[in-house]
């Protein structure tokens, strides 16, 4: 199964020049959404991890199905002001905008090896601030994964640049 074949491409979304690619075709269909979340499971076992932390929103998605198949705790990276409990924060910069990701201080601990998952990586600022929340919860990153990768973007070159293992499922070019 070609996981290409299952996401639609939206161009002018959300704003004129970018060319969306929306994953919800994927996981409307149950066998591709299966046949995507049995390609992260594994590739998760290439890295050491004991915990899993996802990007909202869509992140969520693919990364709590794994979880669940791991089983190994789930951690959400929330945007601003939606966790209750005292929270780490980064600021960060997307392609078309200014953003906060967040997570609860107690999520993770010291000597914790973190997954990250997410469903898509483009310019990877949003990967670098979730690496940098579960460096302020003085854990470490075990690796990423990503359903999809803008290969032009430079997100995944980014963060082997930093030191980070990546995987990735499928790849477009990104405009």
């Amino acid at each position: 199964m070609d996981l290409k074949d299952y996401i639609r491409s939206i161009p002018d979304y959300p704003k004129k020049g970018i060319l969306f690619r929306d994953i919800t075709t994927l996981i409307k269909n149950e066998k591709a959404f299966a046949y995507c979340i049995e390609l992260i499971e594994e590739k998760s076992q290439k890295f050491t991890f004991n915990k899993i932390a996802a990007i909202e929103s869509r992140g969520f998605v693919f990364a709590s199905a794994v979880s669940y198949l791991v089983k190994k705790p789930f951690i959400m990276l929330r945007k601003k002001n939606k966790l209750p409990a005292e929270t780490h924060s980064v600021d960060f910069k997307l392609e078309y905008g200014d953003a906060t990701i967040e997570v609860h201080k107690d999520s993770m601990k010291k000597n914790d090896k973190v997954l990250i998952i997410d469903d898509l990586i483009a310019t990877g600022g949003t990967a670098e601030a979730a690496a940098k929340l579960v460096d302020l919860s003085e854990a470490s990153v075990a690796g990423f994964i990503f359903v999809i990768n803008l290969y032009d973007l430079g997100g995944c070159n980014n963060l082997i640049k930093q030191g980070h293992l990546v995987e990735n499922l499928i790849e477009f070019p990104g405009h």
